[in-house]
């Protein structure tokens, strides 16, 4: 009982363990693993608050980490089309083993909210401040008929 009993398969896991351990496949594995941990970063959809006041509809839009340049606003007939566009780039080196990489994701998101009226462009107004998008559409103001 001195000898150590020798595994059937012993040789072969240990190669596949070599294998899956040795670059370049470490490497895709690792993206895997990261893809998996958090396949959708930035969510497909952000949230929207339609309010409605007398005079005016009010659309809240919660854009936490946007800056307003990555905010692309639309009127279209009867529809507010809130898009936004986002790249992230990021970087790493190691001087030692004389790597350089760098990752880049464009993720694009929109909303379109259709409000019962066509929209008058001219009258939206719109304001970035602090994550939160708050776009105000006025109601159209009809003249009132008078029955006879």
């Amino acid at each position: 009982m001195s000898e150590k009993r020798k595994e059937p398969f012993g040789d072969l896991m240990k190669s596949m363990n070599q294998f899956f351990h040795d670059k370049p496949v470490k490497n895709f594995m690792q993206t895997m693993d990261d893809f998996f941990k958090n396949p959708f970063p930035f969510a497909t959809s952000f949230h929207v608050e339609v309010n409605e006041n007398a005079d005016d509809y009010i659309i809240k839009a919660e854009l936490p980490g946007i800056n307003r340049e990555q905010i692309e606003l639309n009127a279209i007939n009867n529809y507010i089309k809130i898009t936004i566009h986002r790249l992230d780039i990021e970087t790493s080196e190691d001087d030692l083993q004389q790597i350089y990489q760098k990752k880049q994701a464009f993720q694009q998101s929109t909303r379109t909210i259709p409000l019962p009226f066509i929209i008058d462009e001219s009258t939206i107004q719109a304001s970035h401040t602090n994550g939160l998008l708050i776009v105000k559409v006025p109601k159209p103001k009809g003249k009132r008929i008078s029955l006879q």
